[in-house]
C-alpha cells in the first residue's frame, strides 16, 4: 500500500515510521522543517494524570512505547522516568486529584495521593505550601527537539521518503486515491493521513469535514543552568491555568502554563508574550520557591490546534475513503505521539485498531 503522510510534527513522523515498518511504501511531506512545529514549542511532558479517561488506553500504549524509544530509534531522545508530582494548592483541586485517582484505576492507572509531610520527605524543596499532592512514578519526560527528527530518521532508513521544506500542499481526490502538489513535486497515494497539526483542520475541510478548532500559542520558558535538584516533573492540580516544570539534565529548568495561550493569527506564527512573564512566575515559584532569584534566558511558543471539546481528532475519515486524521491534541499529545503513530499505523493496516479510538472519531462533529 502506498500511504502519504502530512505534517511532520511527532504524530507524523512517528506515523510514518510505525506505517513503514509494517512494511508499507510511505511518503513523508512537511510544509516547513522537520519537528519544527507544535512539536519542538512543547514542555516534553510525559504525563498521564489528569487526562480524559477514555484516552488513557492510548496513553499506556504509548508510555510502553517511550519505553523503547532509544531502541526502536537507534538514538537516546532522552526519555526519562523520573515521574511526575503534581502539587495541589486548595480544596477544590484535592478532591478534584481524589476523584480523577479512583476513576483512573479502573483504566489502569495508578497515583500516589501524598499528604504535606510526604510531600517534604519525599521532594524538599517543591510546593512548601501545597496541602497534597499526586505522583505517577512511571511518567516523566523527553526532549521535544530531538523525537521529532529521531522518528524521521528512523523513518528514512526503513525506507519513507521525507520531503520537508515543501510548502503549502495541494491535495486532491483522484480516481486512485489522492494526489499531493508540493514545491518539491507532485505525489500519489491509495491512502492520505492528516497529520497537519493546526493545519490539519483545512485539509478536513476540503473533505467535508469541518472540525471546530483554534489555534494558540503557549508561554514556555527556561532558566539559566542550575545545579540539577528537580528529578519529577513537576505540575498542579488547579482550578484555573496551572504552572508546570522540569529540569534538564544540563541544569536548566524549563517551565510554561500559569497563563493563558496567546491567539495565533493566519500567519500560523506563535509569539512569547513577555507582560505575561511576571503572573506565570509566581505560580512557578509556588512550585519550586528556590527558583525565585534565577535569570531566565529564553521565551519561546509554537502553534498548537485546539478542538472545542478538548479532545483530538483521530481515525477514518466519515466522508472519504482511504483518509485517516491524527490532529488537534490541544496542547498535550506529546505524550500521546507515539501511541498515535502506532495506533494509526495498526488502523490503517489491518482496518481497525485494538486501542479504542471512537471517542476522538471526526464524525463527532457531522451533524
Amino acid at each position: 500500500m502506498q500511504v502519504i503522510v502530512l505534517g511532520g510534527g511527532l504524530m507524523g513522523t512517528a506515523t510514518a515510521f510505525f506505517l513503514a515498518r509494517r512494511g508499507h511504501r510511505v511518503q513523508l511531506i512537511e510544509r516547513g522543517h522537520i519537528g519544527a512545529g507544535a512539536t519542538v514549542a512543547s514542555f516534553g511532558n510525559i504525563r498521564r494524570t489528569g487526562r480524559y479517561l477514555p484516552q488513557l488506553p492510548l496513553a499506556h500504549r504509548s508510555l510502553a512505547l517511550w519505553n523503547r524509544a532509544e531502541e526502536l530509534l537507534g538514538q537516546d531522545v532522552e526519555f526519562r522516568a523520573t515521574g511526575h508530582l503534581r502539587l495541589i494548592f486548595d480544596a477544590a483541586s484535592q478532591a478534584d486529584m481524589e476523584r480523577f485517582a479512583s476513576e483512573a484505576r479502573a483504566w489502569g492507572l495508578e497515583i500516589d495521593a501524598l499528604s504535606p509531610a510526604e510531600i517534604r520527605r519525599r521532594f524538599p524543596g517543591l510546593g512548601p505550601q501545597a496541602i497534597g499532592a499526586s505522583f505517577s512514578p512511571q511518567d516523566g519526560s523527553a526532549n521535544p527537539r530531538l523525537v521529532g527528527p529521531a522518528f524521521a530518521q528512523a523513518a528514512a532508513r526503513l525506507g519513507v521518503e521525507i520531503l520537508d521544506q515543501a510548502g503549502e500542499p495541494d491535495v486532491t481526490r483522484t480516481a486512485a486515491g489522492f494526489r499531493v502538489s508540493t514545491a518539491r513535486g507532485t505525489l500519489g497515494a491509495e491512502v492520505l493521513v492528516n497529520c497537519a497539526g493546526a493545519w490539519g483542520r483545512e485539509i478536513a475541510r476540503q473533505f467535508g469535514e469541518p472540525v471546530p478548532l483554534s489555534t494558540h500559542g503557549p508561554q514556555m520558558a527556561v532558566t539559566e543552568p542550575l545545579p540539577h535538584r528537580i528529578l519529577p516533573v513537576v505540575g498542579m492540580w488547579s482550578q484555573d491555568a496551572g504552572a508546570y516544570l522540569r529540569q534538564v539534565e544540563r541544569g536548566n529548568v524549563v517551565f510554561g502554563g500559569g497563563v493563558a495561550r496567546t491567539p495565533v493569527g493566519a500567519s500560523g506564527l506563535a509569539k512569547a508574550d513577555p507582560a505575561r512573564l511576571e503572573t506565570q512566575l509566581r505560580k512557578v515559584v509556588q512550585l519550586c520557591p528556590a527558583l525565585a532569584d534565577v535569570a531566565i534566558i529564553r521565551q519561546w511558543s509554537g502553534c498548537e490546534g485546539y478542538v472545542a471539546d478538548g479532545l483530538p481528532v483521530m481515525g477514518a475519515s466519515g466522508t472519504t475513503p482511504g483518509l485517516f486524521h491524527a490532529f488537534g491534541f490541544c496542547g498535550h499529545g506529546f505524550q500521546l505521539g507515539p501511541g498515535v503513530g502506532d495506533a494509526m499505523a495498526e488502523l490503517i493496516d489491518r482496518g481497525r485498531c485494538e486501542t479504542p479510538l471512537a471517542p476522538f472519531a471526526i464524525t463527532r462533529f457531522a451533524a
